[in-house]
């Protein structure tokens, strides 16, 4: 296929390799710190990478993320740009600062290439959500649109895509300091969820807290009917991600397709490392369009 420009993101899109390979994708690559060890992002590249992470989590490891530098960046743009005009959807500037190394490189290698363009969106956005982005840039793309017309879509409408999401689990957040000792114990004993939202800002909100898994289940459906494009009538994409968590990701794609008759697909993807490394297990999110963020009733 003749396209008209380079679309590429970095790994945290949480979806899998062979997914960006399929649809022309390049990556660039995060990494994480275990034990002093640095490892690569796997992507799902290593079957067993990403189980073998998380049992680390569940033993008490605690693995580090760093951003990626502008040098880095540097290399990645310069290769794109000897093939053509880039487009890069980087991870959301409310949770990490790789976004500024991105366009500072950006800047460096247009002047390398100056008959090319490159161009950085911060999606404000993370994990599938941002994944979720990057897949309607890849459609618009193949389905012969600009690269000026792909970027201008998306800062239209990246604050459209709402992320709802809940954990299950406190354990890794009491050990690493995010919920203190006596809170994670109790929320544990009582099966508390914490209800989140990534808000305009690209940063998480944590608004409101249900007791079980099935309640937080409810809450987020029902967050979802309020927000998505003509509520229950939304027929556009819908993307699951869970961090060692299947069953209640599956449970909550059936309440979605239940609520959602127009939905012929709800895609459930796994949280990477990266992601991983501050969400623990029992994290569940859902994407979708609808509302915009900066309307959200729970922001204060």
């Amino acid at each position: 296929m003749d396209r008209k420009f380079i679309l590429s993101c970095g790994s945290t899109v949480d979806l899998p390799y062979s997914w960006c390979e399929s649809r022309d994708v390049p990556v660039i690559f995060y990494t994480y710190e275990v034990d002093g060890v640095e490892h690569v992002d796997d992507m799902g590249r290593d079957p067993n990478a990403l189980p073998a992470f998380y049992d680390g989590i569940r033993a008490g490891k605690l693995p580090h993320t760093s951003q990626v530098n502008t040098a880095r960046y540097e290399e990645f743009f310069d290769e794109l740009l000897k093939k053509g005009d880039v487009l890069h959807l980087a991870f959301g500037s409310g949770l990490s600062g790789s976004v500024r190394n991105a366009e500072a490189a950006a800047k460096e290698v247009a002047a390398r290439h100056p008959d090319r363009v490159i161009r950085v969106i911060d999606t404000l956005a993370a994990s599938s959500g941002q994944g979720m982005l990057v897949d309607y840039a890849a459609d618009m793309r193949d389905a012969g649109k600009t690269l000026e017309e792909v970027y201008a879509w998306v800062e239209e409408n990246k604050l459209r895509l709402n992320h709802q999401f809940f954990a299950t689990d406190l354990s890794h957040f009491r050990r690493s300091g995010r919920v203190s000792g006596p809170a994670a114990m109790l929320g544990a004993l009582l099966g508390i969820c914490p209800i989140m939202h990534l808000n305009s800002e690209g940063k998480i909100i944590a608004y409101s807290k249900v007791r079980g898994k099935q309640n937080a289940i409810r809450e987020t459906l029902r967050v979802m009917l309020e927000r998505a494009d003509s509520g229950a009538q939304y027929d556009g994409k819908c993307y699951i991600c869970n961090s060692h968590c299947i069953e209640t990701a599956e449970r909550m794609r059936e309440a979605i397709l239940a609520a959602f008759p127009n939905l012929k697909e709800v895609r459930i993807c796994d949280i990477g490392t990266i992601i991983g490394s501050h969400t623990g297990i029992g994290t569940v999110a859902v994407f979708f369009l609808g509302k915009s963020r900066s309307e959200f009733v729970g922001d204060t």
